[in-house]
């Protein structure tokens, strides 16, 4: 269920920057609205999982024309460090939702188990209100060549430091999905906890995370360069989930959780600042190729980490195989994540040609 979501996001994400870039934001943006909310609301209908499979990839296809887009839509309102603050609240908002949903969902389930669809319902007063009051950020850019545009979009995506950002940039959502799939086996079954201190452990990243991409903006401010900044976030989300994978007490899985929390709010605020940086004529489709990335990680990740977890399990039981394949899964999105850092920081400078102003990551 899961998965099905994250793989219609990735796919819908292909196509959704592109045609937003082509005819403007707004009406993806609403389009995206109207699947992501009837894909949702159908939710209460059925008890079929076939039909919930499908109606969670039409969300899928909705969500790419959303967050996506929100962003790019950033990019092209604000610029310097007052978009890196601008893409540090709407991420903040985000995570304010991620905390304050699930409790709501835990109220509204005692009650009936599929009420907590019913907020799925909220898509449809906002498509109103945003084609009533939401001005269309950028100038579209109708008639250009297909063929002509693909080509100067790939010399953008080709060079090392936009190529190598982008890779970066899925980094942050794997470790994410991982701590998040896996949290409540270690949680309970590895230290013994109680289901509800894996969600408070849950709630304490999210709520970390919240604030700290609000102040993206002044953590930038303070460097010459992003690079330091996601660096440090980098290791932070990988030391974290290392910790959770193998911390011994539920207070040292909390100390991991925040960890992750601190360095995925400053690290998702700025990629996507530095990304929407890179290129103002193909700003959506590059926003969009980096959120396809970011969504086919948060597919793997979870997948990926069963299949390692169900060869070591009849070797070595599956609570200490779950723990040291997350912990595994840490250290390897550190070397790929501060390596494709260092490869972004010291390559040469994006050409302006056909791309706006180089941003250095």
């Amino acid at each position: 269920v899961v998965s099905g979501a994250m793989v219609g996001a990735a796919a819908g994400a292909a196509v959704g920057g592109q045609i937003s870039d082509r005819i403007g934001r707004k009406p993806v943006m609403l389009a995206g609205l109207l699947c992501f909310g009837v894909g949702g609301a159908g939710l209460l209908f059925t008890t079929d999982f076939r039909v919930v499979i499908a109606l969670r990839l039409l969300q899928g296809v909705g969500f790419a024309g959303l967050t996506p887009v929100i962003v790019t839509s950033v990019g092209d309102l604000y610029t310097g460090s007052e978009e890196a603050t601008a893409q540090g609240i709407r991420f903040a908002t985000s995570g304010l939702m991620l905390a304050a949903f699930p409790t709501i969902a835990g109220v509204l389930v005692a009650v009936a188990w599929n009420l907590p669809y019913l907020a799925y319902l909220i898509p449809f007063p906002v498509v109103l209100l945003a084609w009533r009051y939401l001005d269309e950020p950028s100038t579209p850019t109708r008639g250009s060549s297909g063929d002509g545009q693909l080509r100067a979009l790939w010399g953008v995506v080709r060079q090392p430091r936009v190529a190598s950002v982008l890779v970066g940039r899925s980094v942050p959502n794997f470790l994410y999905i991982a701590f998040l799939t896996y949290n409540s086996f270690i949680v309970v079954r590895a230290v013994g906890g109680s289901p509800g201190e894996a969600g408070l452990l849950v709630a304490a990243c999210s709520i970390v995370q919240t604030t700290v991409a609000t102040q993206a903006g002044r953590i930038t401010a303070l460097f010459d360069t992003r690079f330091w900044p996601l660096v440090g976030a980098t290791a932070s989300m990988c030391a974290g989930l290392v910790v959770v994978a193998l911390g011994t007490s539920f207070p040292v899985l909390l100390v991991g959780g925040v960890a992750i929390g601190a360095g995925g709010g400053v690290s998702l605020s700025l990629y996507r600042s530095v990304i929407t940086g890179f290129t103002t004529a193909f700003r959506g489709r590059l926003v969009s190729i980096g959120s396809s990335l970011g969504r086919l990680a948060s597919t793997i990740a979870p997948l990926a980490i069963g299949a390692a977890v169900a060869v070591l399990r009849e070797s070595m039981g599956f609570v200490p195989a779950v723990r040291w394949v997350v912990a595994a899964s840490g250290v390897l999105c550190a070397v790929v994540g501060l390596g494709s850092l260092a490869l972004a920081h010291f390559s040469p400078p994006v050409d302006p040609d056909p791309t706006a102003d180089a941003v250095e990551p």
